[in-house]
């Protein structure tokens, strides 16, 4: 098939086949023309090869792997790697994982501004440990200003400019 066919099929574009071959990750043959033609079997190693970009391989790692995926046999070193991949994609989660506990934080003080007193980080409000404040104050809904008390007296502070007036 040819590189537009494939590309079709697979999902993606031809500039990217063609990435893949600079990459050693895909194999064609040329026509007398010098057009690119593919096996039928060129399909499902496009998506493979997605499927281990998208799993965050590199390109090196994809070019090491994808003998060894044929081979049906992974060497300790590549094994490794994967493993070390693996720790790095987890720790990964974990971070977007508490980012979005500091956006639910967030949020939650964002619509209930009144429920409490307001935490001097986002850190705080997840772990539910409200201090004193001087960085974080949030928009009052429907008002755009959000009363804090700021080591012992009350501000308000503009949710975009940030600029603090003393409270009347």
């Amino acid at each position: 098939m040819r590189i537009g066919e494939l590309a079709d099929r697979a999902c993606v574009s031809t500039r990217a086949l063609r990435y893949y071959e600079e990459q050693g990750l895909l194999r064609s043959s040329r026509t007398a023309g010098g057009q690119r033609v593919y096996p039928q079997s060129a399909e499902d190693r496009v998506r493979l090869i997605r499927e281990l970009y998208t799993a965050g391989l590199t390109s090196r790692v994809i070019a090491e792997l994808l003998p060894a995926i044929d081979a049906r046999h992974v060497n300790p070193e590549l094994l490794a790697r994967l493993r070390d991949e693996r720790a790095r994609t987890t720790a990964k989660v974990a971070e977007l994982q508490a980012a979005s506990q500091r956006l639910d934080a967030l949020i939650a003080l964002a619509t209930h501004p009144d429920s409490g007193s307001c935490p001097a980080t986002l850190d705080q409000a997840v772990a539910g440990n409200p201090g004193p404040v001087d960085v974080l104050l949030l928009p009052r809904r429907h008002v755009g200003w959000h009363k804090c008390l700021v080591r012992g007296e009350t501000r308000s502070r503009h949710p975009i400019s940030g600029h603090a007036e003393n409270a009347q």
